[in-house]
């Protein structure tokens, strides 16, 4: 794909994305923050359903989609998808501005909704702040996808069970945070809807306006000529 196909399907995937995250804020907020229609059946599912084995799995998982993890794994992917040594710093930094920048807005976007969490003793980890959109959610969901653009452009043989590995991480990520009880169902889709919506315009960004030499897959250099030579015509 050259730089204008990649901005062209980055942009209409954001564009779908934002449009749905909007429908689902509207009904957030037109609710007055209450359960929408899945949000309390999933809550009761999760309540009634923690063996001590799973409630550790789900604190181990969803302490991976904040803190320094998600921050590691950008960088590593920044520093795996460049091929020099400026290409690698250009690559590492942009993706860390794009998890950094992401995160801040998804604040901006919960303070302004101020959607409460679930009743506290529905609780099975720790949280802070408002509740919508899910921070962990959105953080892991982004992390996912820097690491999995990192793998398709490095890894071209091979990549598909890798990219599952770390998109099935990014998704249960969100899910421990409704089996915790410290948010209902849409908030965590809301996280997903937000985070595909902010790195579509991100990699719209990058495909439009990067020069093509720092590009990583080096789209839009012309292809060598594979045809047979042309025989000049003698006077």
């Amino acid at each position: 794909m050259n730089r204008e196909d990649i901005a062209e399907l980055a942009g209409s995937v954001s564009l779908g994305a934002w449009t749905a995250f909007g429908v689902l804020s509207v009904g957030v907020i037109g609710h007055e923050g209450a359960p929408l229609f899945t949000d309390e059946d999933a809550l009761s599912w999760s309540v009634a359903h923690r063996p001590a084995m799973a409630l550790a799995v789900a604190r181990g998982l969803t302490a991976t989609g904040t803190g320094v993890i998600p921050y590691a794994l950008v960088v590593l992917a920044g520093l795996l998808t460049g091929r020099t040594a400026r290409g690698r710093l250009l690559a590492a930094t942009l993706a860390t501005a794009c998890l950094a920048t992401g995160q801040g807005l998804r604040y901006g976007v919960m303070e302004l909704v101020s959607r409460p969490r679930p009743a506290l003793g529905n609780w099975a980890g720790n949280a802070s702040g408002w509740s919508f959109p899910s921070g962990h959610t959105t953080t892991a969901a982004l992390t996912a996808g820097l690491v999995i653009l990192a793998i398709s452009v490095r890894a071209p043989h091979g990549r598909t069970p890798l990219c599952l590995a770390v998109g099935c991480w990014g998704a249960l990520v969100g899910l421990t945070r409704v089996y915790l009880g410290v948010h209902w169902f849409t908030d965590v889709v809301g996280g997903w809807l937000f985070a595909v919506g902010w790195l579509g315009v991100c990699v719209c960004a990058a495909a439009w306006w990067l020069p093509t030499r720092l590009m990583a897959d080096g789209v839009d250099r012309a292809a060598p000529s594979t045809g047979p030579p042309r025989e000049r015509t003698r006077p």
